[in-house]
């Protein structure tokens, strides 16, 4: 099983070349599938093709997401990299929401969600943490 921070440096990969989907459900149909920073954390994580709840299905999605351990420590790694708290559902830390929240949405006064450099930055620097925990 690969490691956490080579899952989050897989994940930037994606990301570079396919990009990142930002809308309703996980995922989106198009000339290249697109999928949310989450479902690709999982899609990497467990080394597969994107299953087909992840457009169409929320719920069936996030079961599956969370039932991914090493999905869900990616998941943790960039929630922990973010500035903001985890937020949280049920009186329980909802890494998905918080990760994909903030990889989809502009933040307080601002007018559009960051950019994809600035998630692949934000996921690199979570996997240097993992890897150099003591660094700056």
């Amino acid at each position: 099983m690969p490691s956490t921070a080579r899952i989050l440096r897989k994940m930037a990969t994606v990301i570079n070349t396919q990009g990142i989907h930002r809308g309703e459900q996980f995922a989106i149909h198009g000339p290249m599938d697109q999928l949310d920073i989450c479902a690709i954390a999982y899609t990497v994580a467990e080394d597969r093709p994107a299953p087909a709840v992840f457009f169409t299905d929320e719920v069936a999605s996030l079961d599956l997401i969370e039932s991914s351990e090493p999905a869900m420590a990616a998941i943790r790694a960039i929630s922990d990299a973010l500035d903001a708290d985890v937020c949280e559902t049920s009186g329980r830390p909802d890494y998905i929401e918080h990760v994909s929240n903030w990889a989809a949405t502009a933040p307080v006064g601002e007018h559009f969600p960051p950019t994809t450099s600035e998630v692949i930055g934000r996921i690199l620097r979570a996997a240097e943490a993992l890897t150099h925990p003591h660094a700056a």
